[in-house]
């Protein structure tokens, strides 16, 4: 059934209804977003975060209910660290259905830009009780430049 029948007709029900429907790639907008996007986005919103600074590192402290620290993948690439992990849904044991099911499922991610004092050789990770701990060494504050003192010859 096409919901735009129904009076909804708004680009995104549009979009995800197009999504549904599995429509021909060329009648697609090349404007419309793709499911693999879609799905990064929502993983992104639903992935809380906390960002700590201290004199000499930056902690990201990102919850992560349910994954093992294996199923947790902490990437650098161009100066954007990745924080990543997919939890999957128990397989139903001895014929048990769900009756409810509120526990998040599926693909947790964040990224971050990483500031210019970033050590991105220097990152430890750590996964405790379903909270992930990345943190992040700053590189040390550049020297001062000493003048440079130049002989004055007599000519």
């Amino acid at each position: 059934m096409d919901i735009r029948l129904m009076g909804f007709d708004n680009p995104l029900i549009s979009t995800l209804q197009n999504m549904l429907d599995g429509s021909d790639e060329s009648e697609k907008s090349f404007s419309a977003p793709t499911r693999t996007y879609v799905q990064d986005a929502k993983a992104m919103a639903s992935t809380p975060a906390d960002v700590k600074e201290y004199p000499k590192s930056y902690v990201f402290i990102i919850d992560m209910p349910g994954l093992k620290s294996g199923d947790i993948k902490v990437q650098v690439e161009d100066n954007v660290l990745l924080i990543n992990g997919d939890r999957k849904r128990e397989e139903d044991k001895d014929g048990a259905k769900y009756l409810r099911m509120e526990r998040r499922v599926g693909k947790f991610m964040r990224k971050f830009v990483l500031p210019e004092n970033a050590n991105i050789e220097a990152i430890s990770a750590s996964c405790q009780d379903g909270v992930l701990t990345v943190t992040v060494e700053k590189l040390p504050p550049p020297e001062p430049k000493k003048p440079k003192t130049i002989e004055v010859k007599i000519a």
